[in-house]
């Protein structure tokens, strides 16, 4: 194939400068500690914290923007209507907004004297400086990438197909749940692992709206940040380490479905 050296070359220069040489690094900076500081700063109890924390909300922001992207995807493909232009502009918002910004807002809507906060709280709610914070923040962030995932699918889908299964007696539910569904499966499941992967690292929108309480409200992201001005270097490698290694299990569990699903859609 013409060209094919150099544009492999240039593909491995860029990958091991860029993703696989920082990698290493990571991966070697915490044994300075020895096994023992390795396996003692991943078992402390704050970082074993932070870490749910971390994981715990963005699977959950993850798979509660499955349906709400799904639902999203669907109005702007299937409908026309009155500002539908603006709303799918808006879509994007999240990945043009600066992340402290972000975070400003959230925290200005949802804190205790904000218009939606204090509503929340008048029934007992407590949203900003809380995990429903920072769940929120996650829904906030990873909304788009579900979205954008699943809209050019479903642009794209045969139309004829739902036609038949409804001349076929397939009612509304039926079409959904047995032609619909099988062909946007990979498309969703990719959105869903590109909105948690996107949540595990977030930190700018998060760190205003959690309130960093250890224990309770402090992420993955901020305990690594407060080692390293703590100049523990090996301990803030560590957390990194295990944070991509838990992110990498996730996305081989995630990536394993999707392309079960797609073979599946192809039968």
């Amino acid at each position: 194939m013409p060209g094919f050296p150099l544009a492999m070359g240039i593909t491995l220069t860029y990958l091991g400068a860029i993703v696989i040489l920082p990698l290493i690094a990571l991966a070697i900076r915490p044994w300075e500690l020895g096994l023992d500081g390795v396996w003692k700063a991943l078992t402390d109890d704050r970082v074993a914290a932070a870490l749910k924390l971390s994981f715990g909300l963005s699977a959950i922001a993850a798979l509660v923007n499955a349906p709400l992207g799904l639902l999203l995807a669907w109005t702007l493909t299937r409908y026309e209507f009155p500002g539908r232009r603006l709303l799918d502009a808006l879509v994007d918002l999240p990945f043009a907004l600066p992340t402290a910004v972000a975070g400003i807002a959230l925290t200005a809507i949802y804190a205790p004297n904000g218009p939606l906060g204090s509503l929340f709280a008048k029934v007992g709610i407590k949203t900003a400086f809380s995990p429903i914070g920072i769940f929120i923040a996650l829904v906030f962030i990873g909304l788009p990438f579900v979205v954008r995932a699943l809209q050019p699918v479903m642009q794209d889908l045969d139309h004829e197909v739902e036609e038949a299964a409804q001349t076929l007696g397939a009612n509304s539910l039926q079409r959904a749940i047995h032609v619909v569904l099988p062909a946007i499966a990979p498309s969703l499941i990719s959105g869903v692992s590109l909105a948690f992967a996107r949540a595990v690292g977030e930190y700018g929108s998060v760190v205003f709206i959690a309130g960093n309480l250890p224990m309770k409200t402090e992420i993955a992201p901020l305990l690594i940040v407060i080692k390293l001005e703590q100049y523990d270097y090996a301990g803030a490698a560590a957390v990194g380490l295990a944070m991509v290694a838990i992110s990498f299990g996730s996305l081989i569990l995630i990536n394993t479905a999707q392309i079960f699903l797609a073979k599946r859609g192809r039968r």
